[in-house]
């Protein structure tokens, strides 16, 4: 309960309670007197300490409500303060959070046109082709002394249908479209710039190729992949080749 409340409550009773005493000994003078007050004299001074009794009732009731009524005002005037207040926090909080997402995106952004701008480079090493074996069937002679014992299988070079193809894929955003696709091959032991290296797609160049179209994968969480097939069937050496793909958003 309230203090404002409890204090009305308490001069209530207290002025309740000096009214009844009062009355109590107004009433025990009458009883003393007797018969020598008239009875009007003594009905009107009952009625005006009755009428004391209920206007003190009545004035501490509207005390009561009167403090009562200022603390709830005084309340809901916080309360109301204070729900500004966090409305405003939570306003401030929600667009400091759209502005750092905002400037995020931007930057993340910036990085990725920066990227496609440059490149993105995809480089591997291809090992020399290994050809068939080929060896004599039983029953074959031979050369005049020679063991078959120290015979050794004849080497035979590689072809274009007996290599292995290999894949360059590069990752790029799901939203870039591809402007540019430069393919290199040199030899692993070679020190050449790739600038004198750079190969046209479907060109042979030292038994080796890089197929003539690149593909696109299909954009997936976000990203998607460039590929481009190699196929390299020398037997003499490994290679190193090197793919750049550019894009834009």
């Amino acid at each position: 309960m309230p203090d404002s409340v409890l204090a009305a409550i308490i001069a209530g009773t207290a002025t309740l309670s000096a009214s009844l005493l009062q009355l109590r000994s107004a009433l025990l003078r009458e009883a003393t007197r007797g018969q020598s007050a008239t009875r009007r004299k003594g009905r009107i001074q009952l009625i005006i300490l009755l009428v004391v009794v209920g206007g003190a009732a009545i004035a501490g009731f509207a005390l009561s409500q009167w403090l009562t009524s200022g603390e709830r005002l005084a309340q809901n005037t916080l309360q109301r303060e204070l729900q500004a207040r966090v409305a405003e926090i939570s306003r401030t909080a929600s667009q400091l959070e759209l502005t750092r997402a905002g400037a995020r995106a931007e930057i993340e952004a910036g990085v990725l046109r920066q990227i496609g701008t440059d490149g993105v480079v995809v480089t591997a090493t291809v090992a020399a082709c290994r050809p068939a074996l080929v060896v004599s069937a039983p029953g074959m002679s031979s050369p005049l002394g020679v063991s078959a014992e120290a015979a050794t299988p004849a080497v035979r070079a590689c072809t274009e249908a007996e290599a292995s193809p290999v894949t360059l894929c590069a990752t790029i955003p799901g939203s870039a479209k591809v402007t540019e696709v430069e393919v290199f091959s040199r030899p692993a032991d070679s020190d050449a710039p790739w600038s004198a290296n750079r190969l046209v797609p479907g060109q042979e160049s030292g038994q080796a190729r890089f197929a003539e179209k690149y593909t696109q994968s299909a954009p997936e969480a976000g990203t998607q992949q460039v590929c481009q097939g190699f196929t390299h069937w020398s037997a003499d050496h490994a290679r190193l080749v090197r793919m750049i793909v550019r894009y834009s958003l």
